[in-house]
C-alpha cells in the first residue's frame, strides 16, 4: 500500500463491519477537522474556546486529536462557540447520489 486511500480502501475491503468502522472514523475525523480549522481561522486557542464552552482545554485538545469522541452537547457547544453549523442529511445527499 502506497498511499493512506490505499489502505483505507483495503480496510473497507475487508469485511461490512471494517467498512462500516472506517467509514464512521473518516466522518469523525472530518467534523473534527472542521472544528480545528475554524478555530484556526479565528486566530482561537484551544483554552480559549474551552472557556467559550465552558468546557476543560484538555477536552479539547483530547476531542481534537482523536483521543476522544464528543457528547453530542459538546459537539453543539464547540460548533456555536466557531459559529459553525451542524447540518443531517441522508447518506445519499451527503454523497451526491440521488435518492432511489
Amino acid at each position: 500500500m502506497r498511499t493512506w486511500e490505499d489502505y483505507k480502501n483495503h480496510v473497507k475491503s475487508i469485511s461490512k463491519d471494517e467498512k462500516r468502522n472506517m467509514e464512521e472514523i473518516e466522518e469523525i475525523s472530518a467534523i473534527v477537522s472542521s472544528i480545528i480549522g475554524r478555530r484556526q481561522e479565528l486566530g482561537m486557542s484551544q483554552r480559549a474556546l474551552a472557556e467559550r464552552c465552558g468546557i476543560p482545554q484538555s477536552s479539547v485538545a483530547r476531542i481534537e486529536t482523536l483521543k476522544t469522541t464528543p457528547k453530542l452537547d459538546t459537539l453543539i457547544k464547540l460548533m456555536q462557540a466557531l459559529d459553525l453549523k451542524l447540518t443531517v442529511a441522508t447518506a445519499c445527499h451527503a454523497k451526491n447520489i440521488p435518492a432511489p
